[in-house]
């Protein structure tokens, strides 16, 4: 028996790897949505980190064209949002900490080989 596939029409689905009920602590949106400066989610309205642990809406850097995160940014996403205000303080909104993101390239990757 013989069998041709004439047409395949494949779908993909994503999400991002945090837990499932995480939100943005600033607007409150679940990170499969968008925050409110944005149309679309994925890479222009991607997640940053903080070395907190706390997750935040953030434009990502390769969209806009900058290596760090940085208040002036044309496209402001949540956490910068709170960054720039003077009561804030550099604060992580939700625990207070000094905020801090965490570099995602170096944890994606591997060790260096000794």
């Amino acid at each position: 028996m013989k069998v041709t596939i004439t047409e395949w029409n494949a779908v993909a689905t994503w999400r991002w790897d945090i837990p499932e009920d995480d939100v943005c602590g600033i607007c409150q949106v679940h990170f499969d949505g968008t925050c409110p400066s944005c149309k679309y989610p994925g890479d222009d309205c991607s997640l940053l980190s903080g070395k907190c642990g706390h997750n935040f809406h953030m434009v990502s850097p390769s969209s806009s064209r900058v290596s760090v995160p940085s208040p002036n940014l044309p496209l402001q996403h949540c956490i910068m949002e709170w960054i720039k205000q003077d009561s804030a303080r550099g604060q992580c909104p939700m625990c207070r900490q000094p905020f801090e993101w965490v570099d995602q390239a170096n944890e994606a990757g591997t060790s260096p080989a000794e």
